[in-house]
């Protein structure tokens, strides 16, 4: 009897293992040496989950609460308890409010946060959690223009800015802007950035900017999405993530009407819920 038992043990362990190595294969056979990009819907705030061809995953933000957790579910394997790269591109409270558990749920790598500092009771929980991930064997990084993170597979996270501390200014001012690049690809996130940033970087990278998707500004303020910068970003597609009852009225009417002069087809995770894209390094769809 205890014999039978344990070959029973041993075929369901057998089974167990069998399943897990074929939705592995099915998972990486499903990137198809495509590059997805997710705008979660997490109300008023930013969260946008990244998968690399060869199945790398980057979180840029996390929305301001465990909304993001639920979202995450939804977009990786049941048994995927990882995310290779969490980029926090400043300690404003839509952004990382949810990283603390995304950290403590998940296992994380690279940690890459911007020098901009904040006394804010998240900024605080979020630095606890980052500083437990290093405990655990995860990098923390200091974002700087120039660094560029390899996610496999050909695609890539390039820093723009800042390219210098920002310890000292104000939380959006001190936004990580970065650029998503696969093949001929690209999408441009630029965290809360205004419009100073933006015209800066305008001057500094000019037509480099490309971009077929743009994550608008700062959730649609009128602070953001200067028609110098999306000018030169030149994007086929522009995401407004925001919450439908945000009390700052977004998205503002100057970005809209930005982005509808460069005849930009837009999507809001507002009204469309959370937005996918697909690259295969020569062209964008939603999917």
């Amino acid at each position: 009897m205890r014999s039978s038992a344990k070959v029973m043990g041993a075929t369901i362990i057998l089974l167990l293992v069998v399943t897990i190595v074929i939705w592995v294969a099915v998972a990486q056979a499903a990137t198809g040496g495509k590059l997805t990009v997710t705008f979660l819907d997490v109300g008023q705030g930013d969260a946008i989950f990244v998968e690399s061809p060869s199945g790398v995953q980057m979180l840029i933000d996390g929305g301001k609460n465990r909304s993001v957790i639920r979202q995450l579910g939804r977009q990786s394997r049941w048994f995927d308890r990882s995310i290779d790269v969490v980029v926090a591109t400043h300690p404003d409270a839509d952004h990382i409010g949810g990283l603390p558990d995304v950290l403590e749920r998940y296992q994380v790598s690279l940690v890459v946060q911007s020098s901009v500092r904040d006394d804010g009771g998240d900024a605080a929980a979020f630095a606890k959690a980052a500083a437990q991930e290093a405990e655990n064997g995860a990098q923390v990084l200091v974002a700087k223009r120039g660094q560029v993170i390899d996610l496999g597979g050909g695609a890539y996270f390039e820093i723009l800015f800042p390219d210098r501390d920002v310890s000292g200014v104000e939380t959006n001012t001190g936004s990580i802007v970065g650029r998503l690049v696969y093949g001929d690809t690209a999408f441009m996130f630029s965290g809360d950035a205004p419009d100073n940033v933006e015209e800066y970087l305008a001057k500094l990278d000019a037509n480099a900017l490309q971009s077929n998707v743009l994550k608008v500004g700062h959730h649609g303020s009128r602070t953001s999405s200067s028609l110098l910068f999306v000018g030169f970003v030149s994007p086929e597609y522009a995401v407004f993530s925001r919450g439908c009852d945000n009390s700052y009225g977004h998205p503002h009417e100057e970005p809209v009407a930005v982005l509808a002069q460069l005849e930009v087809t837009t999507f809001d995770t507002c009204e469309d819920g959370t937005v996918t894209f697909e690259s295969d390094g020569h062209r964008v769809r939603r999917r």
